[in-house]
């Protein structure tokens, strides 16, 4: 069976590759009908240059879709072929433009005989199937302008491990688990303190008994997320120790995390959320935005040295 046929649709990208080259290599063979000394893939900027010369290498390459680099390199293979020139702009003179030389603008209107003849057979190709695709093309070019092909994967990847994730009540058996996923974070970035020993080694004194919760996130059989509710007064909760392992980082666990923090607290009453952190650690501010958090300067002093920022989130109105 055709290796595109086992794979379906997970191998979109290399199947269009595949018809790419399969037409490049055709092109070059009508090029060939015409007596053109010609590179299919020169003709978008060859084009675009005969249309509109005077342009930059920056200006061809933003009309056609491509990276500077690459137009960059499709103008020196033309002008090698004397094709095309490069030459001081006559407005500004510190600015580079592509023009045809004459032996580019006598080829020129052969190949516009040639475009011609491509855009009719080209159309009756397409008539033959049952969808057009051309038009496909331009659909799915919209919609990954709109999502990225990343984006898309990454939502049904989050999609799938949400399934895969549990959130477990703390236990005393996960003590163990609690104290090394927030010791691993903190000594990578800053120094464990007095303050983070005693809730981390005593959390149901420091955290439970006072009206606090602790949960956990297992994935694949392993706890690899934490995170705590501390109780401030009626009123106000702290989300805090919230530590996610780095072998399962980038997969929403801590936002699953913050989700039921938050959630538990407005079941309990609770008019903000408040939390610490440090500027340095870039992805827990963005997945704190993500949850609603916003900066405040209305917190009392840290009793940590690395807090540098305080955030909230208010419950009510």
């Amino acid at each position: 069976m055709d290796f595109f046929e086992q794979m379906g649709s997970t191998a979109l990208g290399s199947r269009l590759r595949r018809l790419s080259e399969q037409m490049t290599g055709q092109a070059a063979e009508v090029y060939a009908l015409y007596r053109l000394p010609f590179e299919p893939r020169w003709f978008p900027v060859f084009c675009t240059v005969a249309r509109q010369p005077g342009q930059s290498v920056g200006e061809v390459a933003q009309a056609i879709g491509h990276t500077h680099a690459a137009v960059s390199q499709v103008v020196k293979e033309l002008v090698r072929h004397d094709l095309v020139s490069i030459e001081r702009g006559e407005a500004d003179l510190r600015r580079s433009v592509v023009s045809l030389t004459a032996k580019g603008a006598a080829l020129w209107p052969t190949l516009q005989e040639q475009a011609a003849d491509v855009r009719q057979a080209t159309e009756a190709l397409l008539a033959e199937s049952r969808h057009n695709l051309w038009l496909a093309m331009g659909e799915v070019e919209h919609a990954l302008a709109q999502h990225s092909l990343a984006h898309r994967v990454k939502a049904v990847r989050d999609q799938r491990v949400a399934a895969e994730v549990q959130v477990l009540d703390y236990g005393p058996q996960y003590q163990a688990d609690f104290k090394r996923l927030n010791v691993e974070w903190i000594a990578r970035y800053f120094r464990l303190e007095p303050a983070d020993l005693k809730a981390l080694d005593e959390p149901d004194a420091y955290i439970l008994q006072p009206g606090g919760h602790i949960w956990l996130a297992a994935y694949r059989g392993a706890v690899v997320g934490a995170c705590a509710l501390i109780k401030l007064d009626t009123h106000t909760y702290e989300l805090a120790k919230m530590a996610v392992s780095p072998a399962a980082q980038g997969l929403g666990i801590g936002f699953r995390l913050g989700e039921v923090a938050v959630a538990q607290a407005r079941a309990l009453g609770a008019r903000r959320v408040y939390l610490e952190s440090n500027t340095k650690l870039g992805p827990a501010l963005q997945l704190y935005y993500k949850l609603g958090f916003r900066k405040t300067v209305a917190g009392t002093p840290s009793p940590y040295e690395r807090c540098n920022i305080q955030m909230e989130l208010p419950l009510t109105p």
